[in-house]
């Protein structure tokens, strides 16, 4: 039986305690970079509306 590790998770083996490891690490980056990137703001983002998507007025 392989040794069991302590973890925040509980006991895991050593192969789960580094599969949890680089699993928090990859989702604490992914959370970085969507807040980064403003993917939880709550305000709404406005775009300039361009010319060509502008609908012209019929007379």
């Amino acid at each position: 039986m392989a040794k069991m590790i302590k973890t925040k998770y509980g006991y895991a083996t050593p192969q789960e305690a580094e599969m949890d490891a680089r699993l928090d690490k990859w989702y604490k980056d992914k959370k970085r970079r969507a807040k980064q990137h403003g993917a939880f703001s709550l305000e709404k983002k406005r775009r300039k509306q361009h010319a060509k998507d502008k609908k012209m007025p019929l007379s």
